[in-house]
């Protein structure tokens, strides 16, 4: 097979380019990656010879080698791990085969500076390189295979691909590095990398200087240690390592659990949101490891969906080495290893909101939409994960718990309040909320789509009902007035609003429910409301997004009896009839559907009417 030349998919040169010019702020981090890497590979054939101990082939003892070359102006990193063949050379050097990169591309920006904390969450691993090589040469071979392959880029666009019948098991990169970038050469410089970014990887990593190799790692694996011998920084460039992150981990949990089921857990929650928290796969993302083997970082066993933020590793003494994820699918003891992760993290949180409530807000601010996914799912913990819920509420900036908003409520206050929609600040000021305003009812402002689904699937927090503003007008009534609502006198008198109601009706036909009189508002002329029992206006609307629902429901109209417009239309009607009460009635529906997010019914009529209406006016 002759050289084949290639084209760098779009997004990997667009990596390549912030990567090269403004990726890190300090260049060593490259040996990092790689050496990570090249650890990856030689965990995943370790596992793989566990059932194919062909593929160890005389070679059993794992190392990753670097080899600096002042004179010829390479360093080189070499790994007797898995290797690759020719698909696994495109695939993963060329593209970036990971899911959700559509969404990480949309995300970034075009300012290299806003775009390096997004990338270092996507991780750049062996792209880093370019950071400081002119020119990269990989030579591997897939363990197994008879013959390996080559691949040399220069980073700028196009990349070579040729057969390469002497090389070996595992990967050979062969940087040749920038005339600036000589301090890689020096031995003590690469000793003191690996020391600090490195010293966790299990393999040994050695260093080749004239006639002399030496380890320069630890070569143990960091979760196997006393945590009273691991330092922070050690910790942290375990996370780096084993999340391919580049943030610092916001929690550090290391124990041991011992008795029945016997594994170690080194688990991290990270400081940032990853790029793709919401992929609709929703895949954790914890290595697990059996005796010190790596098994798979793809267990979804491991941990419930809703814990996915967390990263690290799981060690367990009790699952047997040859282990197939299918048998780990229904293997009774990682149900209870699971349990225990579960437990341990949820108590983790609740030691932190209360030890820490500030520390915990930043959190929750972060992750807190992916944990309300367990309200819904977890049954079991469905108490547990609400207690950690934090909410936004109508009173102030203050994250409130659902047992601070139980002490407020107000005197005959049966219920907690609710109100769904996609912007915060939108649903501060819908009409919905005006009479509960008026009267200090507090309200929690919900914006993450999972909340329309565990409120009615929950129903309640201890005694009291979560109830939406939407349908609750009717409340107004039993709840004690504190002295800050107005009484509402000044009011178009019942035989106009009356006679108004069914001009109304009569304009709008089935395009809605019902009009009627309303409770709550104080300010707005008039507003949309779900009927009781009926799909709330916010999640008909996810659902006709996602194309899950195709019709739209109709809804009951409401209006102010106090507004200035409502009282001269209701006049007007009264004194000359419900004839020319039309483009009103439209107007008075279009405006409601505005303020619900939803565009007007006819977009075209809505303008002529607007317009026509101000031509009266002026």
């Amino acid at each position: 097979m002759a050289e084949e030349k290639r084209e760098f998919q779009a997004e990997v040169a667009k990596l390549l380019d912030i990567v090269v010019h403004s990726l890190y702020s300090n260049k060593e981090i490259f040996l990092r990656e790689l050496i990570s890497n090249a650890s990856d590979a030689c965990d995943r054939l370790r596992y793989a010879a566990v059932t194919q101990p062909e593929l160890l082939a005389g070679d059993p003892d794992f190392r990753i080698r670097l080899l600096p070359d002042r004179e010829a102006g390479t360093l080189t990193i070499a790994d007797n791990g898995i290797g690759m063949n020719h698909d696994d050379l495109v695939e993963n050097l060329g593209t970036i085969a990971r899911s959700g990169t559509a969404e990480f591309m949309r995300q970034l920006s075009g300012d290299a500076k806003k775009d390096v904390s997004l990338i270092g969450q996507f991780g750049v691993g062996f792209y880093s390189a370019f950071m400081v090589a002119e020119q990269v040469t990989v030579v591997t071979a897939k363990a197994g295979d008879a013959h390996g392959w080559r691949w040399d880029s220069d980073g700028k666009g196009s990349f070579t691909v040729t057969p390469e019948p002497n090389a070996t098991r595992g990967a050979t990169i062969t940087m040749k590095l920038r005339p600036d970038e000589g301090e890689f050469f020096e031995a003590s410089r690469l000793k003191s990398i690996v020391k600090r970014y490195s010293d966790h990887i299990a393999i040994p990593v050695t260093l080749t200087d004239g006639d002399k190799e030496e380890t320069v790692n630890s070569a143990s694996a960091l979760w196997t240690r006393a945590k009273s011998e691991i330092t922070v920084e050690q910790y942290k460039e375990f996370y780096h390592h084993v999340a391919h992150a580049f943030d610092e981990p916001w929690l550090t949990l290391h124990y041991k659990a011992e008795g029945a089921i016997e594994y170690t857990g080194l688990l991290f929650i990270p400081g940032s949101k990853p790029f793709d928290i919401f992929h609709p796969d929703r895949k954790q993302h914890v290595k697990l490891y059996v005796k010190r083997v790596f098994i798979t970082d793809d267990c979804d066993e491991l941990l419930p969906s809703y814990l996915r933020f967390v990263k690290g590793v799981v060690d367990s003494q009790d699952l047997p080495l040859n282990i197939s994820r299918e048998m780990l699918q229904h293997n009774p003891v990682l149900a209870k290893i699971k349990a225990g992760l579960v437990k341990r993290v949820l108590s983790e949180l609740k030691k932190k909101a209360e030890d820490a409530p500030a520390d915990y807000a930043t959190f929750w601010e972060t992750f807190g939409a992916v944990l309300k996914e367990g309200i819904y799912e977890d049954f079991e913990r469905r108490d547990e994960v609400l207690a950690l819920s934090r909410f936004r509420s109508t009173a102030g900036d203050e994250l409130v718990t659902l047992d601070a908003y139980v002490a407020r409520m107000k005197e005959g206050q049966e219920a907690i309040y609710t109100i769904t929609g996609d912007d915060l600040a939108a649903l501060k000021r819908s009409p919905q909320l005006e009479g509960f305003l008026a009267k200090g009812i507090e309200v929690l402002l919900l914006t993450d789509p999972i909340d329309e689904f565990w409120l009615p699937a929950v129903g309640r927090w201890k005694d009291k009902e979560f109830r939406s503003v939407a349908s609750a007008a009717a409340d107004l009534g039993t709840v004690k007035d504190d002295g800050a609502a107005e009484a509402r006198t000044d009011e178009a008198p019942a035989d106009e609003i009356s006679t108004l109601i069914a001009g109304l009706k009569l304009a709008l036909g089935d395009r809605v429910k019902d009009v009627r009189v309303s409770q709550r508002l104080t300010a707005s002329a008039v507003c949309l409301v779900a009927e009781s029992g009926d799909m709330s206006i916010h999640l008909e609307k996810m659902l006709r997004q996602h194309r899950q629902m195709e019709q739209e429901m109709t809804r009951i109209l409401e209006i102010n009896p106090g507004h200035a417009l409502i009282k001269g239309l209701a006049a007007k009607a009264k004194a000359s009839g419900t004839d020319g009460l039309e483009d009103a009635a439209f107007l008075l529906y279009d405006q409601a559907r505005i303020v619900e997010g939803e565009p007007p019914s006819d977009p075209v009529a809505f303008a002529r009417r607007l317009a026509a209406m101000m031509e009266k006016g002026l």
